[in-house]
């Protein structure tokens, strides 16, 4: 049950000190805790835990205009970021833990502004059917956070501009372009304003948990393991992930997600595999690239790996069948 909620919001752009501090409030939130944590990253693309940071953005493009790259932990899809965006995170335990009931914050909170929001699968929320809030979600033992973007005014043109959307998955959600699936809230509140957005989260915050929320100031906090964090975000090793030689790359498209295998191989013995996939759940893509490696590559080996490990939930075992059965049918 959560008996305490936290309210914290950061003047930082920098999406390496952000993300920083979103680990260490999810480190640091208490068993019976909700904390609500508003943040901007300043002209950045964000992409999910398991994604290619070049297949995902132009990654030299991006850089050449003073643009940053961020990897976090959560899985899905990359994002891009402005500071006509506000990104939210609710930390709690994992028996707290309660999707709809951090929605609904933010549908409320669009209510207090007169925009009738509504919840789209799971992790999109739609004005009038176009999504102004995708959201994603992290699990590290017993803590857990969900967060996500909420469009304000985002330049969409810049947004296109960057992200490398593959053509199958547009595809997939019968659309032709980025920009036809997402909508800024400021075309339906046309005065709309960040610090306007953050006043009625909080406020929708303290009425879906019938709690007066602490508000914790970031200095307060310890600073040595934010910036200890901070590097770790901002690593050239983070950002980009290894990036090793391979003789074999295989691809397909799930219901759940894209995924590409790269495959590593040494007389015959398969050395290391890296999996690239916007899946939302990120954990299983980690345990699967680490079950691939040491053994023949062969479909049996690959099977026999893949049956070996545990899924946490459904979905996970959704994924983990169909790239069983996937790999029973390839030709190797």
């Amino acid at each position: 049950m959560v008996d305490k909620t936290a309210y914290i919001e950061t003047s930082e752009l920098s999406p390496y000190h952000n993300l920083a501090l979103e680990e260490y409030l999810m480190n640091h939130c208490e068993a019976d805790q909700c904390i609500l944590y508003l943040w901007q990253n300043q002209h950045t693309v964000v992409i999910g835990r398991n994604q290619n940071a070049w297949k995902e953005c132009l990654v030299s493009h991006l850089e050449e205009e003073n643009g940053h790259l961020a990897r976090r932990l959560s899985g899905g899809g990359a994002v891009y970021h402005d500071l006509g965006n506000l990104n939210f995170t609710f930390l709690v335990n994992k028996k707290n833990y309660n999707l709809a009931r951090q929605l609904e914050v933010i549908i409320r909170a669009g209510d207090k502004l007169g925009i009738r929001a509504e919840k789209s699968g799971r992790n999109d929320i739609l004005v009038d059917g176009r999504k102004f809030s995708g959201n994603a979600f992290h699990q590290q033992n017993q803590r857990c956070y969900h967060h996500g973007t909420i469009m304000v005014d985002v330049n969409i043109g810049e947004l296109s501009k960057y992200l490398t959307v593959s053509k199958d998955k547009l595809k997939s959600k019968g659309i032709d372009s980025v920009k036809s699936r997402v909508v800024n809230l400021k075309e339906f509140c046309s005065d709309l304003t960040i610090t306007q957005l953050k006043a009625a989260l909080l406020e929708a915050f303290q009425d879906v948990y019938n709690r007066k929320a602490e508000i914790v100031k970031e200095a307060d906090l310890d600073s040595v393991e934010i910036q200890q964090l901070t590097e770790k975000y901002a690593s050239r090793e983070w950002k980009y992930g290894r990036n090793l030689p391979f003789q074999y790359e295989r691809s397909e498209r799930f219901a759940w997600g894209a995924v590409t295998f790269q495959f590593q191989i040494d007389q015959g013995i398969l050395k290391n595999t890296t999996i690239y996939s916007d899946a939302m759940n990120a954990d299983i893509i980690q345990r699967i690239s680490s079950s691939l490696k040491d053994i023949p590559y062969e479909k049996k080996a690959f099977i026999k790996a893949l049956n070996k490990l545990a899924a946490n939930e459904n979905q996970e075992q959704v994924i983990v069948d169909n790239l069983t059965t996937w790999f029973a049918a390839m030709d190797l």
